[in-house]
């Protein structure tokens, strides 16, 4: 049987499905084939903005009770398991530790959770949504164009850490009888996101999009969350024929290194916006600014976007290679940047354009709707 239609008859989980790379790989899953019975496990029902396609079970499980998971895999009994669930802090707490114990729960015992209860109820193929963040989450290096043969940090913030610590559990776990492998998306964006797009839109209303920190040239790596769905659904099709990808974690992104200064121009353009100025703000300067609105912030107990973690995110240099994810998996973006930014802020203007939005269905005659609790 051929890698395109090994999951036709396939059982497919794809824990956190309801959110914003979960809904896009069911999406992408129910396309590519149809006869793939799905399920997602989440803690919500799914959203109108993260439409998805009908003949969907979904069963309500929190995947930091072993007990639900597992009670949810022994009822279904999978052959396929696609762990996209997890915390992502936002972007006040990106850069600080306040969240670190509520995040390593979630991210690293939540994965284990799953990737346990998968042993148990025989699952032949696990495939988890990692991170770019698990190596360029550590700051104090530049990464341009890395591959997988660059080494995770024990020194990062707290969501790369706890996915790098996620993504080792998992990778180790790949056997004869159960593989695995992890997919490390770079920065997400497309249809139902709710913080890069959002964020770089909200500039236009604060004047903030005059301002420049450092030289405005270092080159970012994004992603449309379709092209992440799509590596997902070939990361399982390749798990179950030719296991080529066993074991491995393969960067995905659009492979069109672009400055982030530029990806937000676009933006701004699609909304009627163009700066008429520049003011460049050197990287030094803003450092400083930031360590003070952190004392500010630390005195009045409040938050605060500027930090001198935002500051260095703002100026790092970070693009991945997608050699390897090219060879083995046989991905490459099928949506780029250009007509990303486009379909992102037409969503954006109009929700209503989402496809499937406007008719999203009820649970009671397009979903199958469990409680394992």
């Amino acid at each position: 049987m051929s890698e395109g239609n090994i999951l036709a008859s396939k059982k497919v989980v794809v824990s956190g499905g309801t959110g914003f790379v979960g809904a896009a790989t069911v999406r992408s899953l129910a396309e590519k084939h149809p006869g793939c019975a799905i399920t997602i496990l989440d803690q919500s029902p799914p959203r109108a903005q993260h439409a998805l396609p009908e003949k969907v079970d979904f069963v309500r499980v929190d995947v930091n009770s072993m007990s639900e998971v597992s009670k949810a895999l022994q009822m279904i009994k999978p052959d396929v398991v696609i762990h996209t669930a997890g915390v992502v802090p936002h972007l006040a707490d990106r850069f600080g530790r306040r969240l670190e114990r509520e995040v390593w729960k979630t991210n690293v015992q939540g994965t284990k959770n799953m990737l346990d209860a998968a042993v148990e109820s025989g699952v032949e193929a696990f495939i988890y949504t990692s991170t770019c963040c698990v190596t360029t989450d550590d700051m104090r290096f530049p990464y341009p164009n890395i591959n997988e043969a660059w080494p995770t940090s024990p020194a990062s913030l707290i969501y790369g850490e706890s996915k790098a610590a996620a993504e080792a559990l998992v990778l180790q776990a790949s056997s004869s009888k159960m593989v695995t492998c992890a997919l490390r998306p770079s920065v997400l964006f497309g249809p139902g996101d709710y913080q890069l797009i959002p964020s770089i839109h909200a500039c236009i209303a604060k004047y903030e999009t005059w301002f420049i920190i450092g030289d405005g040239f270092n080159l970012w790596d994004v992603t449309h969350v379709s092209n992440v769905a799509d590596a997902h659904v070939l990361a399982a099709e390749n798990l179950m024929t030719s296991r080529t990808a066993a074991g491995e974690a393969f960067f995905i992104q659009n492979n069109e290194p672009i400055t982030f200064r530029d990806f937000c121009l676009a933006i701004w353009a699609h909304f009627g916006h163009v700066p008429s100025f520049e003011v460049h703000i050197p990287e030094a300067l803003a450092y400083v600014a930031g360590l003070v609105c952190e004392w500010a912030t630390w005195a009045t107990r409040s938050s605060t976007t500027l930090s001198r973690g935002s500051v260095r995110d703002a100026c790092a240099m970070r693009y991945a290679c997608g050699d390897k994810a090219k060879f083995i998996l046989g991905y490459e973006p099928r949506i780029g940047i250009e007509e990303g930014i486009r379909l992102s802020c037409e969503v954006s203007k109009d929700p209503t354009l989402h496809p499937g939005t406007h008719s999203f269905p009820s649970f009671h005659s397009s979903y199958c709707l469990f409680d394992v609790k």
